[in-house]
């Protein structure tokens, strides 16, 4: 059901790249068919091999970009990705507070595939106190469900318990994504009365850069398009698996998923 027509917003960081940040958001609003925009809050100098370097942008500046894109084009939804930095965070959560958008989807990132820290410790509180509770929806992974809980996960119980304890800092929904852990791949819907366990067959593909970015844009996208959670979160991982599925070679490292592999049929 695609509809260019549908404004979307992604505030996150840029990758030189093009595999994650900004540009894999861009990419699968695209792909799912809904009209992408863009606030910057960090260029990363980057690409398969790993970071090299961050820089901020200020709060100012991050602030003007949101207030430009609501005062004109509103977006029906909107995801959070790299914010590093407690100036940043709040400076957000105060702006977006002004227009009071009804679906945010927070992607927490903290830390890039290749182990590089994007998220300053002293960013972690914001984050915590600020920034999930204003969330419909919060998406992390084990690494960073284990950071925001202060918990290790081992198994679908902790999953659900820090996925609980999450949930009760603010989120609408959480949506634990368990692919750090051994056995099949499992990733658990947690809201007040909502326990859905999404489980597929584990495969293995070198090429997963960004992974995470565009899972949470394609529920944004689909959040936009009027799905509702449960159906959002079931065709973003449908997406994402085929978008792995079809993933390609590029650079000398972790290359991208391929985000527009519905289309490879009408490229000569």
């Amino acid at each position: 059901m695609r509809n260019y027509k549908v404004p979307t917003l992604t505030i996150a960081g840029s990758d030189s790249s093009g595999g994650a940040g900004i540009q894999a958001d861009l990419k699968t609003f695209s792909a799912i068919g809904t009209y992408g925009m863009s606030v910057i809050t960090a260029i990363t100098a980057q690409n398969t091999q790993g970071v090299l370097d961050v820089e901020d942008l200020s709060g100012k500046i991050i602030r003007k970009q949101i207030e430009a894109v609501f005062n004109d084009i509103y977006p029906k939804a909107l995801k959070i990705g790299m914010v590093s930095n407690p100036e940043i965070i709040l400076e957000i959560v105060s702006t977006l507070k002004k227009y009071n958008p009804k679906f945010i989807v927070l992607d927490p990132v903290m830390i890039s595939k290749s182990g590089y820290c994007l998220l300053k410790k002293e960013a972690k509180d914001s984050l915590i106190k600020h920034l999930i509770p204003i969330a419909y929806v919060v998406t992390p992974n084990i690494p960073e469900a284990e950071e925001i809980s202060g918990q290790k996960i081992n198994n679908l119980e902790d999953m659900k318990n820090v996925g609980e304890k999450i949930l009760n800092l603010g989120p609408k929904y959480v949506l634990m994504k368990g692919g750090h852990l051994e056995g099949d791949a499992i990733d658990v819907l947690i809201g007040k009365d909502t326990f859905e366990i999404y489980k597929e067959n584990r495969f293995n593909r070198k090429n997963t850069h960004g992974t995470g970015c565009t899972l949470s844009s394609a529920i944004t996208s689909h959040l936009a398009l009027g799905y509702d959670i449960f159906e959002s979160v079931k065709l973003s991982k449908k997406y994402i698996t085929e978008a792995i599925t079809h993933s390609f070679d590029i650079g000398k490292g972790v290359g991208p998923v391929n985000h527009f592999y519905e289309f490879e049929d009408r490229i000569e």
